[in-house]
């Protein structure tokens, strides 16, 4: 029988690279799929049971490209086996139109792919093609997280699972505290928004945040029933403003104030076993 007063697994996903920054940025940003599956490693040994992936051009510009995921998730796989859920982006970052992104994820079929609601779904008449794309990934064991940067973005998902348009009863979700502009520091406080009684809730969520309080946001949502996303992509630096060494350490402090706080850390099984309970 289920403890219902001891506290849930905290899953732990990785965001070494995203679409933007480069070695300017960071030296230690992986761009390649030999520097991704190193990260990987590194920080599944720190904590981690997810990795967020993002592949590049030669020039460092942000790609979408079937050969190229498929050559990131090999030198993963050989390097940490199934010790990691993978999961590609299929981020637009202005450059791809919603077909492509869709057509790019079934040519990849990965294990997990995030889609942002905001890019697929700019509105109702491209809600069939969202429609038939999630029933594409339940039929082929692909799990979903959807992307959520405002919350009335959630009301309008719940709304589409109301109308039978989501191919689950309930559905992962990431909530994204603040934007990507300069210097944007998110804070816990930013949590409240997608918390409020009116916010509709999905029993599998996660949170990423910008800046320096990246650990104390996600570590807030962790204490109240959500998962953790950190990394490059979004913050380059440890809590005290210092410049972080690498993506393993984000993880790192996060693990630690989980494992503090008498929270469990959630492994790869954890975050697969996901999918099986969305009904």
């Amino acid at each position: 029988m289920t403890d219902p007063y001891r506290p849930h697994r905290v899953a732990i996903a990785v965001a070494p690279n995203g679409g933007r920054r480069t070695k300017a940025d960071h030296p230690a940003i992986p761009l390649t799929a030999a520097e991704l599956a190193r990260t990987a490693a590194e920080c599944r040994d720190a904590g981690a049971s997810m990795i967020h992936v993002h592949v590049r051009r030669p020039d460092s510009r942000h790609l979408l490209d079937a050969d190229a995921y498929g050559q990131a998730i090999a030198a993963i796989r050989q390097e940490v086996g199934d010790g990691l859920v993978i999961q590609i982006t299929t981020e637009a970052l202005g450059i791809y139109s919603p077909a492509e992104q869709i057509g790019v994820l079934k040519a990849v079929r990965p294990e997990a792919a995030s889609l942002a609601l905001r890019e697929l779904v700019p509105d109702a008449a491209a809600e069939p093609a969202f429609a038939e794309t999630l029933g594409w990934m339940r039929q082929e064991n692909v799990l979903p997280q959807i992307i959520l940067y405002d919350p009335t973005e959630a009301v309008r998902l719940a709304g589409m699972i109301r109308r039978g348009l989501i191919p689950w009863p309930d559905i992962p979700v990431l909530y994204v505290l603040g934007r990507y502009t300069v210097s944007q520091t998110s804070q816990p406080a930013d949590l409240l928004a997608f918390l409020a009684p009116d916010v509709p809730r999905f029993s599998h969520w996660s949170v990423c945040a910008f800046g320096q309080h990246e650990a104390a946001c996600v570590t807030a949502a962790a204490l109240v029933g959500g998962h953790a996303r950190v990394g490059f992509e979004n913050n380059l630096h440890l809590p005290d403003g210092t410049l972080a060494p690498s993506n393993a350490a984000l993880v790192t402090t996060v693990a630690k104030a989980v494992r503090q706080l008498g929270y469990d850390l959630g492994n790869a099984a954890d975050v697969r076993d996901t999918l099986d309970r969305q009904g």
